[in-house]
């Protein structure tokens, strides 16, 4: 049905124009974002007896080799959703095999999201550098409704499309 493959490309337009704002917005805002990153990295806001602090990254150009990667790979991500959705749109008439082997994008994309907001703001953020026990420098929920409306759109998009009638 055509219909659903234009939900398709508007979701996955609507995703990479998301990734392509948060990484505009850390660009043009660096220093907001930038100490969310340092105060991740360094620890310093969780309690002094964590045995946890030992994992600590308290120099400054770590702190922006991974905000730079962040901001990358946000702009990245966005770039392959806007990619997925017009390579969706050029063959959205075309035969159901041509149309489904153009989601190769949008599941790039979708990888590199979850990447970036589960693995990176997740495991990294949250469990390696314990955001989880600052109540101020926790990104975690944030990251989570990220990550779960990039598998939503995933599990859509990628289910088979028929030929059209």
């Amino acid at each position: 049905m055509l219909t659903t493959r234009y939900a398709k490309i508007i979701m996955c337009l609507t995703l990479g124009l998301f990734c392509l704002l948060v990484a505009f917005n850390n660009v043009t805002d660096y220093e907001t974002n930038y100490v969310f990153v340092q105060h991740v990295l360094s620890m310093d806001a969780m309690p002094a007896t964590s045995a946890l602090r030992y994992r600590a990254i308290s120099e400054p150009t770590l702190w922006q080799v991974a905000y730079a990667a962040i901001i990358t790979a946000e702009a990245l991500t966005g770039i392959l959703f806007v990619a997925g959705a017009a390579a969706l749109w050029r063959v959205r008439r075309a035969a159901a095999e041509t149309f489904n082997d153009a989601k190769r994008y949008v599941v790039a994309a979708s990888t590199l999201a979850f990447l970036i907001w589960f693995f990176g703001f997740m495991v990294v953020g949250g469990e390696w550098f314990a955001m989880w026990e600052s109540p101020e420098w926790n990104g975690q929920q944030a990251a989570f409704r990220f990550y779960v409306s990039v598998l939503a759109v995933l599990i859509f998009v990628t289910q088979s499309d028929r030929d059209l009638s």
